[in-house]
């Protein structure tokens, strides 16, 4: 029994084609949720592949119903192997984004998984079938080398509708509680910093999106014989995106801001640049908030992003003062934003610019809170010293993703510390037609991952002891 036969073990597994036949299995179930018409499908991936795959490893599983209606169902799987051990839940989602058979190039198609040199291609292999599927099988090699034990106890939650924005997920960790308690969170999702560089991230910005809108009067008026009298829509709603954020993206709201760049976020991110990867647009350096790094504004802080803007007939524009101007914006935000202010400030602001005419409301989307784990923590410490030691490259630590993903679910609710390890990276065309995971960094997340579980069973109890003290 040792860490390098886990590791060896898992390396093995790719390179005999298991890992591909497993995945190819997968990617061929059409698990879209956000059409509302594959609640079968969704539930078929988790009685047909999940459940048999986990019961092999000793897993009991059961499924729970989604307390949304239209939505899919949720796996919740348990291991236990003794009392007094720690507990890690890992968590992954088996739905995707539309499949856009239409768009993909030629020889390509969402539901069959192609291989064309490093790129492994088809819906779900980046985002998430290919990422869960990885620390499932290395959970499988773990325990071939430890005698059929992991060392930990081992819980997982599959979820089956994160694409159309986790309905319900926050409603099962508030009733299943118990059932999905744990020491600590270690996902799978998003990408790396980079396709070579392995990565940890410790939480995610959180979002909420919202609409502004100028609804002056009914009908356009010619701007011959009205403009100049009448209050212009469209001028209107952008003189308040203006008062809202300037023409080098810094938002000029107090309360949309974070306070403070905290310290152990800036050490973290000292050695972090933004890759630029084939295809990647280029750095506005001069964007966003005066004296931060392009990552430090990504990672640690606040963007206020203009969705969409429509006044009058763009494609078509006549000679008349638009009645109506409508726009969505975007806050993505980090810890220390409070969601629920963000509508009352945006219009106190506007109010007190005299610009009470433009309406706000939040738009119909899903609301992220942000959420971070202490750099400082003794788990991260732990997750980058395995990483470190399986792979030989020093890992990039990202405080939280610049996206949003539901670990508040996680952190808040459930209360843990969560580790997230992504297996995909910048590139690999997620939720676009020809998504794919590169063969290369899947090989190396294998290895990795059977590392890192193997060390939660060796050192799992120190750590825990160590957050203790």
């Amino acid at each position: 029994m040792s860490r390098q036969e886990a590791v060896t073990r898992a390396a093995d597994y790719f390179d005999r084609g298991d890992f591909r036949r497993d995945l190819a299995r997968r990617v061929a179930m059409p698990t879209e949720s956000q059409t509302g018409e594959s609640i079968a499908a969704l539930g078929a991936y988790l009685t047909e592949e999940m459940i048999p795959t986990l019961e092999k490893l000793g897993f009991a599983c059961r499924v729970v119903e989604n307390s949304a209606e239209g939505y899919g169902p949720f796996l919740i799987a348990e291991r236990h192997e003794a009392e007094g051990l720690p507990t890690v839940l890992t968590y992954g989602h088996g739905d995707v984004v539309f499949g856009q058979d239409g768009g993909w190039r030629e020889g390509l198609a969402p539901w069959t998984l192609v291989e064309d040199g490093d790129r492994w291609y088809g819906r779900g292999t980046a985002d998430n079938k290919g990422q869960h599927s990885i620390n499932i099988t290395a959970l499988e090699q773990v325990m071939a080398a430890r005698g059929g034990r992991l060392g930990f106890n081992c819980k997982m939650l599959i979820e089956m509708g994160e694409e159309a924005g986790s309905p319900g997920l926050r409603e099962l960790a508030q009733r299943e509680g118990a059932a999905l308690a744990a020491d600590l969170l270690i996902g799978s999702d998003g990408p790396r910093l980079s396709a070579v560089r392995p990565t940890v991230f410790l939480g995610s910005r959180g979002a909420v999106n919202f609409e502004l809108e100028a609804n002056l009067r009914e009908g356009g008026h010619h701007s011959g014989n009205w403009g100049g009298a009448l209050a212009n829509a469209g001028t209107l709603l952008a003189n308040a995106i203006a008062s809202l954020v300037d023409a080098k993206g810094r938002i000029l709201v107090d309360g949309l801001r974070p306070k403070e760049l905290p310290s152990a976020v800036r050490q973290a991110l000292s050695g972090i640049a933004l890759e630029q990867g084939m295809g990647d647009p280029e750095v506005d350096p001069d964007w966003g908030e005066p004296g931060l790094t392009p990552a430090e504004r990504v990672y640690g802080w606040n963007a206020l992003e203009v969705l969409a803007f429509q006044t009058g007939a763009p494609d078509k524009p006549a000679n008349a003062v638009p009645p109506t101007a409508k726009a969505t914006l975007q806050l993505r935000f980090v810890v220390g934003t409070d969601p629920t202010r963000v509508i009352p400030l945006v219009e106190a602001h506007l109010a007190a610019r005299g610009l009470g005419a433009v309406t706000v409301r939040p738009a119909r989307s899903a609301v992220f809170q942000a959420t971070r784990l202490d750099p400082t923590d003794p788990w991260v410490k732990w997750a980058l010293a395995s990483i470190q030691k399986t792979t030989g490259k020093a890992p990039a630590l990202l405080p939280n993703l610049g996206g949003s993903l539901p670990n508040d679910v996680f952190a808040l609710i459930l209360g843990m510390p969560t580790i997230w390890v992504p297996h995909s990276y910048p590139a690999c065309s997620q939720h676009a037609p020809n998504e794919h995971l590169l063969g290369s960094v899947a090989r190396e997340a294998l290895q990795l991952m059977a590392g890192l579980f193997y060390d939660l069973g060796e050192e799992g109890m120190a750590i825990l002891k160590a957050r203790a003290a």
